[in-house]
């Protein structure tokens, strides 16, 4: 598959958090449709929401097709989240690693993406 044939595929995205010392610290779960693809900025997701209020949102993955896997058909829901989408094309997990202690106020803490390449394990009707 290459970076371009991903625009206007829908997918369902898990992304996981991790601490200095690998402790997970947060679980996030996204689900819309790919806006914008480009090799250096990255994988642009259109976010769907539950709530009809909510404006727009868009969240932006690594340009890496290696999390990247086929969704076998079913409708994922996530209620903690909203996240709720039928039939996507494609499931996708993360492994975000944090690599630097706090910074000083105003500088950024750095973090390391790292592509799940596990098929996601998933159950029926379910993320």
């Amino acid at each position: 598959m290459e970076l371009q044939e991903l625009a206007g595929k829908t997918c369902v995205v898990g992304v996981n958090y991790f601490g200095l010392q690998g402790e997970l610290l947060k679980q996030s779960q996204y689900c819309g449709q790919v806006a914008k693809v480009d090799g250096e900025l990255g994988i642009t997701i259109a976010l769907r929401h539950s709530d009809p209020t909510v404006t727009q949102a868009e969240f932006i993955l690594p340009p890496n097709l290696d999390a990247w896997f086929k969704a076998p058909p079913g409708h994922y829901k996530h209620p903690p989240s909203g996240v709720d989408m039928e039939n996507p094309d494609y499931l996708v997990t993360w492994n975000v690693f944090r690599t630097q202690d706090n910074k000083p106020e105003g500088q950024h803490e750095w973090w390391e993406w790292v592509p799940n390449t596990e098929r996601p394990q998933v159950g029926p009707g379910a993320i």
